[in-house]
């Protein structure tokens, strides 16, 4: 017996594990810690494995997969104690093709959790099979590369806790979407449901429809997350019922709503994304204010206003992301509360004030963007927040220096954009010493002084741009040892001295350099021409830097951009220029130099190259063809005198600017110019075209600007205008144009200039161009065009319209003071008027800064000058020379931004409005040969700027007011009124205006007793004069040392005050207002010759619009001196004839 249990014993143990090895040979492999492959699993995988298609040499998870391995070290497999798959990741894996509802993946009905994500199924639908996968709690087909409708069979799998079935959307590549099932039928089962991702699902949902469903399905929802699911608003108060919701990411879908408040009633939310919503309304300020809030994205919602509050100590909010939105106020100095804050981003918004100094308390900020706001006053220190890697604080009105201290320790620093503000004093030199700095941008301020000299530590500065500022000094060696500079830009300093260009190929990384715009004589000679310049040189700009020969940059492999423009380069156009960048050269700027003609034609060039500016040269001979694929083709203000090539259409065909204005060009407009379909600007102004205009013209749908002014063409404006006209510019004046205005000209809608001037056109005041809301422009003058110029039934003629000239007609009738009512631009207030400062422009190409400058000819005191950039607060009205009847209407006193005002040579009667008294910024008046009665206004006295005024050939009485204003004016400017007294008229019995009491007692004592104190003064004067003057008139060669010794002292003065004297009688001015003042003719007399021109020359000169005005002789300013002048914004013009292009290159 105790033999039987000794036995027993013995082999109980040794049965047992028999029995465990004959398991494990049958149904597995031993996984450490008592776990179980089991074999018909490990089978299913092995068999998934070869149904799908990956690159095992990528592979991490999948190449793992292999019988001779033991399944324990199967990547990407989780087994349960039992030796049942129950997760499996093969996300990543590069995964190619698709597979079916028969895979053997819907075998492991052990499965809890699924990830394929980031694969590619080949645009495959999802298959329908994982219904039978019941036991899944996890599921993520994120970037599987699935399409079409998601299947019903998910619905089923009710223990689901996640679901992301999120996609990458491309435009044009076939999405996920829920139709049939939809969002409601899907999710209807899925009680257990945590996490719902399905971002650029296609959803289509209105706002109800998809807030209950999923308000009535899943109610222990915690992320929410559906961004670019086209779903639309507003957010149903349902949504409310969510009480779990932490994250919510509803950003990329049009709800075009305002934010309920209700967002605020979350006490969990940690995220809320509703960036790019069409959000509008206020944003609820309660919402900043939950607690647990972490991540809050609100960003391009353009019309959602809002303000920051007071924020509470120890905020848990760690991103503030508003960019693009209209979010505006101070920054409130509580934001140094929130301690946790890393990323503070409010660009493109209306904030205003100083930048808090409380933003140094954050410690952990990262990313700091405050661009393009309105914030002013000094920087503040950031030196407490070393892990900042990025601050833009760019277009913005900060002011002051950078004090050295406040970058101290910024180790991490990567990006420092301070561009366009107006900050001062000298650069801060630490910034080069910061080790991670990567780029450094300081452009558009107003830092002065020299770039001093830097030790330069290991260096990773790829880009320095310092341009736009009043740097001076010679360019220090230590900018050749950044050698990891990429992107150098010194233009539009002051720097001086001699720069050798082979220097800078020490900057071997270098792709952009520009030098422009400096006073540094660069020399182009480099050791070896065979050698490129620099090998990855790809930008080069070198704009006014007194080059006198062309840089052979033949060997530039990679250059896509060159600007030699404003030079003193002489001589040919080498042919070796189409060589450069191998055939990719898209910009190519020889304007403003000396060339006179091409090695070789353009149509030889690359096809690539797509701006082509050689305006402002002396080319002369036959018109070059430009490159077949040239977007940009400017050949202005030139020397051709050829016609233009018959089959210039062929070249142009793709493009979009073509210029040939202010040349001697001869001839007709080829047909073939209507090949040219794509052309938004052609301007053949001042040439000698003749001929009639070519239908296809009138006819493009695309043209913006169409000049051609100032040539012979004859014959009526032909064809019409399309429905879709873009035009924004037309000018035909100075032409021979017959006819009426076509009536499809109104098919124009976005027209603002309408320039007919000085043809010989006929009809009736163009009424039917009343519904284009656009019109700034309108010159109908020198032509035969008669009747009235009111417009009946229209309430809305022309709202922006600034200058009406239709001087030179037969225009009758009474003004329609109900017409005048409506010109609403003319009534703006000054400051009003300054805020919406801007030239009439065209955009020539959307993304690059190339205009197209419009310009017109008006007559202001008694002179025509041409207005070659036409602001938006020039106004004026000529309505000269008709035959205009009736009153002067009180609503013309309205016209308050007015500055030039001429009625004369018509038959006006009545008094003279004294409503014109109100007019203050009139500079020219001129109601001169009408049958105007009564007594002038004395409100005109107070007319500050008023430097020309004519009232003669009247019928007024009186006594002309008293003022120093109006008597500064001559008698001619009062004369024919045979009733009118006072001085200056000498008719009048009235004393000259009062003097000094002094001088009055000195002057009326003793008349016989002669004052020699006058006597010898004028004596010693006149003998003094004749001393000097009268050797100069026989002495030829001391007038000419005279007049040296003259130009040199102008030339040494000048300068100090922005002036520019050249020896030719011509004086040209930095740009104040843009306005240019050109083709200057006298006035006109009572004959038929009044509409001839007499040219005088040119001239140009800088003077404040606001507050300065010249005398009538254009040669003295009157300036008020309880005005303040305003700066134009700058804009770097090339003109061309009566219109110019202009780039900032």
């Amino acid at each position: 017996m105790r033999i039987l249990v000794f036995l027993w014993l013995f082999f109980l143990p040794l049965c047992s594990v028999l029995f465990r090895i004959h398991i494990a040979l049958v149904s597995g492999e031993c996984l450490g810690g008592s776990r179980l492959c089991l074999e018909d699993e490990k089978s299913m995988l092995l068999q998934l494995k070869n149904s799908l298609k990956f690159k095992s040499n990528v592979s991490m998870k999948l190449v793992t997969w292999n019988e001779s391995v033991g399944c324990c070290s199967w990547e990407g497999v989780t087994w349960d104690s039992n030796g049942h798959v129950v997760g499996l990741d093969l996300s990543s894996e590069l995964i190619s093709g698709g597979f079916n509802s028969s895979s053997s993946l819907f075998s492991l009905r052990h499965l809890q959790r699924l990830n394929l994500a980031n694969n590619s199924f080949n645009s495959s639908q999802i298959p329908s099979g994982f219904d039978k996968l019941g036991n899944l709690t996890y599921l993520n087909l994120s970037a599987t590369g699935f399409y079409g409708q998601i299947p019903i069979e998910i619905s089923r799998l009710t223990r689901l806790v996640t679901i992301d079935f999120s996609i990458l959307y491309f435009p044009g590549v076939p999405t996920l979407k829920l139709e049939n099932p939809n969002l409601r039928m899907l999710v209807q089962n899925l009680a257990e449901l945590r996490e719902l991702y399905l971002n650029g699902v296609n959803i289509s949902a209105q706002g109800k429809e998809w807030c209950r469903a999923l308000s009535s399905s899943v109610p222990n929802l915690q992320v929410l997350s559906l961004p670019s699911c086209y779903l639309s608003g507003p957010l149903d108060s349902s949504l409310q019922k969510l009480r779990s919701l932490s994250s919510i990411r509803l950003d990329s879908n049009n709800f075009s709503a305002p934010v309920p408040e209700f967002l605020a009633n979350f006490s969990n939310l940690t995220q809320l994304r509703l960036s790019s919503c069409g959000l509008y309304g206020t944003f609820p300020e309660k919402i900043f204010q939950v607690p647990t809030l972490q991540i809050l994205d609100l960003s391009n919602n353009k019309l959602l206003l809002g303000s920051l509050p007071e924020f509470p100590q120890n905020g848990s909010l760690e991103t503030l992301v508003l960019p693009d939105t209209k979010f505006s106020g101070k920054v409130p100095n509580s934001i140094g509360n929130l301690k946790r804050l890393t990323r503070i981003e409010l660009a493109r918004c209306n904030f205003s004030g100083p930048i808090p100094n409380s933003t140094a308390n954050l410690a952990r900020l990262v990313y700091l963007d405050l661009s393009e706001n309105k914030f002013s006053g000094p920087i503040p220190p950031f030196s407490l927040s070393k892990n900042l890697t990025r601050i833009n604080l760019s277009h913005n009105h900060l002011t002051g220096p950078i004090p050295s201290s406040h970058l101290d320790g910024l180790v991490n620093l990567v990006t420092l954009d301070l561009s366009k503000n107006s900050l001062n004093g000298s650069l801060p030199m630490p910034l080069f010493s910061l080790p991670s700095l990567q780029k450094i941008q300081l452009s558009n301020n107003q830092f002065s002084g020299p770039l001093s000299k830097f030790s330069v530590v290991p260096s990773v500065l790829d880009t320095l741009d310092l341009s736009s500022n009043n740097l001076e000094g010679q360019i220090p060696v230590s900018i050749f040892d950044l050698q990891c500079l990429s992107i150098l830009d010194l233009s539009s300093n002051k720097f001086n001295g001699t720069v050798l260009l082979s220097s800078f190929q020490k900057l071997g990384n270098l792709t952009t350099l520009s030098l422009s715009y400096n006073n540094l004589s660069i020399n182009s000679s480099v050791g070896n021409p065979t050698l490129p310049l620099l090998l990855n040189l790809t930008t080069l700009k070198l704009a006014s830097c007194k080059l006198r020969t062309l840089p052979d940059l033949s060997t530039q492999s990679r250059l896509t951009y060159l600007d030699l423009s404003d030079n003193q380069i002489p001589g040919s156009i080498p042919n070796w220029i189409r060589k450069i960048g191998n055939g990719s050269l898209l910009h190519l700027n020889l304007s403003h130099n000396l060339l006179e003609d091409l090695q070789e034609t353009f149509s030889n060039f690359t096809p690539s190259l797509s701006i082509l500016d050689l305006h402002s040269n002396q080319l002369h001979g036959q018109i070059p063809t430009p490159p077949q694929f040239c977007s940009y083709v400017d050949y202005s203000d030139n020397r051709f005198t050829s016609s233009i090539p018959d089959g210039i259409g062929v070249y142009i065909s793709f493009t979009i600017f073509f210029s040939l204005s202010k040349n001697n060009i001869t001839g007709s407009i080829p047909r073939s110019i209507c090949n040219a379909t794509y052309l938004q600007v052609l301007d053949f102004s001042n040439n000698n075209l003749s001929g009639k205009i070519p239908s296809c013209l009138i006819e493009y749908g695309t043209l913006g600007v169409l000049n051609l002014r100032r040539n012979n063409f004859s014959g009526a404006i032909p064809g019409k205008f399309p429905v879709n006209c873009l035009l924004q510019t037309l000018d035909l004046s100075r032409n021979h144009i017959e006819g009426k205005i076509p009536g499809s000209l109104a098919n124009c809608t976005a027209l603002e200039v309408l320039n007919l001037g000085n043809n010989q056109m006929n009809g009736t005041f163009p009424c039917l161009l009343k519904n284009i809301t656009t019109l700034r422009v309108l010159v109908l003058r020198g032509n035969n065009f008669q009747g009235s110029i009111g417009c009946r039934k229209s309430n809305s003629t022309w709202a922006m319209l600034q200058i009406v000239d239709l001087a030179f007609n037969n225009f009758s009738g009474k003004l329609p003071a109900t017409c005048f009512s409506t010109w609403t631009a003319m009534m703006a207030g000054e400051n009003e008027v300054q805020s919406k400062l801007k030239h009439l422009q065209f955009r020539v190409l959307q993304f690059s800064q190339l205009y197209y400058q419009d310009a017109v000819t008006v007559t202001s005191k008694g002179l025509e000058m041409e207005l070659v950039k036409v602001l938006t607060l020039y106004t004026s009205i000529d309505l000269s020379c008709n035959n205009f009847q009736g009153d002067i209407p009180e609503v013309m006193g309205n016209f308050t931004s007015l500055y030039v005002l001429n009625l004369s040579h018509n038959g006006f009667t009545g008094h003279i409005p004294s409503s014109i008294g109100n007019l203050r910024q009139l500079e020219s008046l001129d109601l001169s040969r009408n049958r105007l009665s009564g007594e002038i206004p004395t409100q005109l006295a107070n007319l500050n700027f008023l430097s020309v005024l004519n009232l003669s050939f009247n019928q007024l009485v009186g006594r002309i007011p008293p003022g120093n204003q109006m008597q500064t004016f001559s008698e001619t400017s009062y004369e024919g009124n045979k009733e009118l007294c006072g001085w200056p008229l000498i008719n009048c019995t009235d004393p000259p205006p009062t003097q000094d009491k002094r001088f009055q007692d000195k002057r009326f004592q003793d008349k016989e007793e002669f004052d020699w104190e006058f006597i010898i003064t004028g004596l010693g004067f006149g003998v003094g004069a004749g001393i000097i003057v009268a050797p100069l008139i026989f002495w030829k060669k001391g007038r000419k040392w005279l007049d040296e010794c003259v130009d040199r002292f102008v030339l040494l003065i000048l300068p100090i005050v922005r002036l520019l004297y050249t020896n030719y009688g011509r004086v040209e001015a930095e740009e104040a207002f843009g306005i240019e003042l050109t083709d200057i003719t006298g006035g006109y007399e009572d004959s038929d010759e009044e509409k001839d021109e007499i040219e005088f020359g040119s001239f140009d000169v800088r003077f404040c619009v606001f507050c300065t005005k010249l005398d009538i002789g254009m040669k003295k300013p009157i300036h008020d001196p309880n005005c303040s002048c305003h700066d134009s914004p700058p804009i770097l013009s090339s003109s061309s004839s009566s219109s110019s292009s202009s780039s900032q290159i």
